[in-house]
């Protein structure tokens, strides 16, 4: 039996009816705004369309995680939930300085025993057509359980990445000495795997310059195009809209970025300008800088009202690494937006024509030229949901990890 799959860049591939899947996640797929959830959640149900059978273990975060099965259970052959463990600093150090001991060869010796307990339970149990990771440190160690299934293994981003990003921002001893565990890691943790895949191409590069013969794909992340739609309404004459969690902390500093550096700048010209900042957790701080001209809005039930009326998208994200999903939101929302470089990483927008690409310093003078030219904003509007539509539905995220599936078989 066989059928059609389109993966980009390949074309019509006909795959053997695959059915049995097995999920190694980092995390489970809800809730949806904590972003590396999102390609969990979407993933799973393009392939549970097309006939998988997913079972899925996963680390939990949160004592919440395990109360929401329901919301995602019906996707999923069964579910297998752990919480994450914390891992000592002495058992990275041993895994580093000893070869013998980075890959577990038993339960004992994993970070999570129980974890993997059940993952060999379930692989005693089925006869899986392939083993999809989600995942860096968290979930790499399950390579000798997994050996001879075929294997992809997505890390999401290189943690040396971002952590060289964070080190040019502020340099802490902390920081270089983390950068350089993750590279050491990131340098033997995928070997064992069929296949990496990344989300942005940064990342790739990033992890074949320290591990040349890695086999790895660039594969972003998608939206829901039925989810965010563009809105019929009349948008704001000056609203500035950032969104992200504030737990993490490229978000947060992104924040007190455009409140501190940005907004100051175009209030000069703009003086009825406002900036929004949507998203889960704005900490204490961050809650204090609202002012007249600054609302910290905090968690909503969706961001697409905000996106619907918001004049422009600013992200200047200057640390960080993989792909941004609010970027990929705010373009499929027909927002115009103005982002710097790292912002953009893995999205395939042009400048001036899908977005206003910027370093940090001049973003403001950015802001300021898109508020008052209205043809600008109307093209890159545009041009924005245009590029969503051809590149970043999860459907063809599907069919790009179909092609890698059967790829990962031969």
């Amino acid at each position: 039996m066989c059928r059609l799959a389109l993966a980009a860049n390949v074309g019509p591939v006909y795959t053997d009816a695959m059915t049995e899947l097995l999920l190694i996640s980092r995390c489970p797929p809800y809730p949806l705004y904590l972003g590396d959830r999102l390609i969990v959640w979407h993933l799973v149900r393009e392939l549970a369309a097309r006939g998988y059978q997913i079972d899925m273990v996963a680390m939990t975060q949160r004592p919440e995680d395990a109360k929401e099965q329901a919301a995602y259970a019906d996707m999923f052959r069964s579910v297998h939930l752990f919480p994450e463990k914390p891992r000592s600093t002495a058992s990275y150090i041993q895994r580093l300085m000893l070869p013998q001991k980075r890959f577990p060869q038993k339960g004992a010796d994993a970070w999570s025993p129980e974890m993997w307990q059940r993952t060999s339970e379930l692989i005693q149990k089925h006869d899986y057509d392939v083993v999809q990771l989600f995942g860096g440190v968290h979930v790499y160690e399950f390579a000798h359980l997994l050996k001879g299934l075929p294997s992809v293994i997505t890390p999401y981003e290189s943690y040396s990445l971002l952590l060289k990003r964070q080190l040019a921002q502020q340099w802490a001893p902390g920081t270089q000495v983390n950068q350089w565990a993750a590279a050491a890691y990131e340098r033997f943790m995928y070997t064992s795997y069929g296949h990496t895949v990344v989300l942005a191409d940064p990342d790739r590069e990033e992890l074949l310059q320290l591990n040349p013969n890695l086999s790895i794909s660039v594969i972003p992340n998608g939206i829901d195009l039925d989810a965010f739609q563009p809105a019929e309404t009349i948008r704001d004459d000056a609203t500035l809209l950032f969104v992200g969690n504030y737990e993490y902390a490229p978000n947060l500093d992104a924040a007190f970025f455009l409140i501190n550096e940005v907004m100051p700048r175009v209030l000069t010209t703009i003086q009825d300008a406002r900036l929004q900042l949507v998203g889960h957790a704005p900490p204490p701080d961050l809650q204090a800088a609202a002012s007249e001209s600054v609302d910290v809005i905090g968690s909503v039930p969706e961001v697409q009202p905000y996106l619907a009326h918001a004049t422009a998208f600013v992200c200047p994200l200057r640390i960080g690494a993989g792909i941004k999903n609010k970027v990929l939101e705010a373009l499929a929302m027909r927002v115009p937006l103005v982002a710097n470089p790292i912002a953009v990483d893995g999205i395939d927008v042009v400048h001036e024509e899908s977005a206003l690409v910027a370093e940090p310093d001049q973003l403001a003078n950015t802001v300021i030229r898109l508020l008052e030219d209205k043809q600008l904003q109307a093209r890159l509007a545009e041009s924005g949901r245009m590029l969503i539509e051809a590149k970043y539905s999860w459907t063809h995220v599907a069919d790009q990890y179909e092609a890698l599936y059967k790829q990962a078989k031969r």
